[in-house]
Parts: C-alpha cells; structure tokens; sequence
C-alpha cells in the first residue's frame, strides 16, 4: 500500500504549474461539494443523522485519509463533514434547487480542473490512476498547509521525489 509521501508525490508531479495548482484550490472544492450534493439525494433521517449515499462515500473517503494520516485524516474527515451538511441543506430542496446546485458546482469545477491541466500541458493525474480522485481533496490541503508553514517535512520529503519546486507558488514567492 501506498503511504502518504507515495500518493502526494505521484499527485504532485503532475502539478507543477503554479497556474494549475491555483485553479486547484478552487475547482477541488466545488468537486468535492458537488459529489457530496448530488449523492445526498436519496436520503433521509435516522437517529439525527442525514443518511445518504454521500455518507457511506465520505465514511469510506475519511477512513483512506485516516489510514494515510491521522493529522490530515482528521482534518479531511471535519472538511467532508461540512460537505456532507452542505448536501443535506440542499438535498432536502426542491429537485430544481438540489440539481442545479450539483450538477453547476460539478461542471464549473471540472472546467476550471482542465483550464489549469491545459496550462499545465500534462493531464490530469486520474486519467493514469484513479486514486488521483481521491488524493486531489488531499492535495489541495497539504498544499494550504505548506503555504501556512505546516508539515515542513512533509513538504520536503514530496519536492525530493517530484524534483524541482520552481512550480510552487509559495517556492517562488520565498525566492524573491
């Protein structure tokens, strides 16, 4: 099994581009929130709790995070959580309001993902290996990390595999 420094640095040799990595931090999260939207439906309450198909994917998603990473896993497992209440919030409006919600998120993400792979000039990391899909969430916030100081470690040990870290926004930024 792969470990944590395995999954980031097969992931971040195909984000380089400072451009692309950027149109990460937007497209990633509209994803994310667009899957959880649009498999919140079926779903209802039991014991409090919005049951869904969302919730089966994110209890999966957090126990590979977990697996990986107790520190991010945590972290992750509180950011699927908010995706999982924004899901419910809209699973329970009207189908126009709950589709549109998720299938708008859905398309502008993705669009905004193959605007920065285009930039890139490289496709997306899935298209050679499907957990890509997975470890892109994870991505985002190890990067969002990096750029608060956090992990340092982390961070050096994935430039080491990758090679060059001019392609890194706050690389470049430290280097001015």
């Amino acid at each position: 099994m792969k470990n944590l420094v395995d999954h980031l640095s097969q992931y971040a040799a195909y984000h380089r581009d400072p451009r692309n990595i950027a149109s990460h931090f937007i497209g990633i999260p509209m994803i994310v929130v667009a899957v959880t939207v649009l498999l919140s439906r079926p779903g209802g309450w039991m014991a409090g709790l919005w049951v869904s198909p969302a919730l089966f994917v994110a209890l999966a998603s957090a126990w590979f995070y977990l697996r990986l990473d107790t520190r991010f896993g945590v972290l992750m497992t509180a950011l699927l959580g908010l995706c999982l209440w924004a899901g419910q919030a809209l699973a329970v409006q009207a189908t126009l309001v709950w589709l549109s919600a998720g299938l708008g998120l859905f398309v502008v993400g993705w669009a905004i993902q193959f605007v920065g792979h285009y930039w890139e000039g490289r496709k997306p990391a899935f298209v050679d290996d499907v957990t890509g899909l997975i470890v892109g969430p994870l991505f985002v916030v190890a990067e969002v990390g990096f750029l608060a100081g956090l992990r340092p470690e982390l961070e050096q040990q994935i430039e080491s595999n990758v090679g060059a870290d001019a392609g890194r926004p706050h690389k470049q930024i430290q280097q001015r």
